[in-house]
């Protein structure tokens, strides 16, 4: 292994390490709640390499043990994770010249992912391609080891879960508080922000999300057009 693929290695893990700390408790509680469910580690690993989705998997927890139909999984799962169909048009660029790895990368593009991502910049002194495949690769390997580590465990030990729904809430806080951190650009975070709210204000706790989604990426692409057009006109003077 090149000194280039060494760093690129152990940047992708300093990477991913927040995230493995919240994959591995989010996950957990995942693999108890499908044990509860009357599904074994097998279950646990297939749906968290196959879903690897971490509300959806949640979900499928519920669908699972009500025995629900496949349209009507099918459309729970696209409206709990329609969010990511948004935020991932702004990785379009990024992944142009993913090459073959682009597949995966697509698919493991959760919203951990994505905020250690999105910014399209990687640490200097790496392979940009094999940075981003790596940081897919250790945060699914992390979610796939907490629901398996949680139904294994959930079968000898009993557990109370009080709390468990407030953990994706805290990890989304702390990587949006990443983001802001390590970005100079904080109108996307505050366009959201503010997208979000207006949305939550007229249309309620239980229907903000999707308006919300929409209204933040018209925003941003506009907001991009407007760039687009400003730079235009500052390279031709």
């Amino acid at each position: 292994m090149n000194a280039t693929k060494k760093a690129t290695l152990r940047a992708a893990l300093k990477a991913a390490l927040p995230v493995m700390v919240g994959y591995l408790f989010l996950g957990f509680g995942f693999g108890v709640l499908l044990r509860e469910a009357g599904y074994g580690v097998l279950w646990a690993a297939v749906m968290s390499l196959v879903i690897y989705a971490g509300s959806g998997q949640y979900v499928g927890v519920g669908l699972l043990a009500t025995g629900a139909g496949f349209l009507s999984a099918l459309l729970t799962t696209v409206a709990v994770n329609a969010r990511h169909i948004f935020y991932s048009i702004s990785m379009l660029k990024t992944y142009q010249k993913a090459g073959k790895e682009k597949p995966y990368l697509i698919f493991a593009l959760t919203d951990e992912t994505y905020s250690l991502l999105c910014s399209g910049e990687t640490p200097p002194g790496t392979d940009p391609r094999l940075f981003r495949l790596l940081v897919s690769l250790f945060n699914h390997s992390f979610w796939i080891l907490g629901g398996m580590l949680g139904n294994f465990t959930g079968a000898v030990l009993p557990f109370d879960l009080s709390g468990f729904d407030f953990s994706m809430t805290a990890l989304f806080v702390a990587a949006f508080a990443s983001q802001w951190k390590h970005s100079r650009d904080h109108l996307p975070a505050l366009t959201g922000i503010g997208c979000s709210l207006l949305c939550l204000l007229i249309f309620g706790a239980e229907h903000f999300l999707i308006p919300a989604m929409l209204l933040i990426t018209a925003a941003l692409l506009a907001v991009q057009k407007l760039r687009d057009r400003k730079g235009g006109a500052a390279h031709e003077d």
